[in-house]
């Protein structure tokens, strides 16, 4: 008997930066559920590399680098193959750091459910609604897998997955400078906490009102004054946005993070900004650009 070859598929989910954001997670069906705000999508992500296996029993296995735990993306693999016999197996690898605000449980979700989805024939919407559910269950984040549908400057209107949801999304040109400064914050311990959601929430009603169309000044503005106002950076993190700002560049903290995202300036004032930070080997920084689209099958 002819051994059945293996069959593999390939998928990326871009990366992701909240600059403010409220929640919304009342909706009877939490297809509905997320939060509204804006964010930038990031041209780097989480890439899966998804194998399968002919086997009698039915198993799934997804792993990052370096013995990482995707408990979020395990739940996504799970809930597609349901039962279905066969080896099933995804390798993850992160762009960016996980737990630093850069939207990788969400993009790991999305591209672990889109590369299954392929070799297991589940059509793309199926494929998004397991991975904003697992990462929404989960609390890894709240509109990730929504923001990350598509790429540019992201305005969230109305909270969930489409057709729930909607957003409505501009190109974004100028490259972001993305930095960590310490160890990462589970999301689960942020967003876990009522009174942090409180404060959130009050942050988030003095930014609303200029957020009516999505672009990267809008971005800014609403980034940087919510950062200010909802207060939860560390002191490390307040330390280096404000060391960016007083060189001429825009910077506010990744929600939820120890790390920030900025604009640099241009000029004399950017040499002024990069020289500060290789100044301090702590900091661990790249400048990458704006997704011009969303999570996709690769070749």
């Amino acid at each position: 008997m002819r051994a059945v070859p293996p069959r593999r598929s390939r998928a990326f989910a871009p990366g992701h930066v909240t600059g403010a954001f409220a929640p919304r997670t009342a909706a009877r069906d939490p297809r509905a559920r997320g939060s509204v705000g804006i964010g930038v999508v990031l041209e780097l992500g989480v890439t899966a590399d998804a194998e399968w296996r002919s086997a009698d029993r039915s198993t799934v296995s997804v792993v990052a680098e370096a013995g990482v735990s995707v408990p979020i993306s395990q739940e996504v693999g799970r809930r597609l193959v349901a039962g279905r016999p066969g080896r099933w197996t995804v390798r993850l690898h992160h762009d960016l750091p996980i737990g630093q605000g850069f939207g990788m449980s969400a993009a790991g979700a999305l591209a672990t459910a889109r590369a299954i989805g392929q070799l297991a024939t589940v059509d793309p919407p199926r494929c998004v609604a397991v991975a904003h559910l697992a990462d929404l269950f989960g609390r890894g984040g709240l509109g990730g897998v929504a923001a990350i549908l598509g790429g540019g400057v992201e305005l969230r209107e109305r909270p969930g997955i489409p057709p729930w949801g909607s957003i409505a999304r501009a190109e974004g040109r100028a490259p972001l400078l993305v930095a960590t400064v310490g160890p990462p914050v589970p999301s689960p311990d942020v967003l876990g906490r009522t009174r942090t959601l409180e404060r959130i929430e009050r942050a988030y009603r003095r930014v609303a009102s200029d957020l009516d169309r999505p672009d990267l000044a809008r971005f800014w503005t609403a980034a940087e004054r919510f950062t200010d106002r909802v207060g939860l950076a560390p002191r490390s993190v307040r330390d280096a946005v404000r060391a960016v700002r007083r060189r001429g560049g825009r910077a506010a903290q990744a929600m939820f993070g120890r790390s920030l995202v900025a604009e640099l300036p241009t000029g004399g004032r950017r040499a002024e900004v990069v020289a500060w930070l290789e100044r301090r080997p702590t900091i661990r920084a790249v400048e990458i650009g704006v997704a011009r689209s969303g999570a996709r099958l690769l070749p």
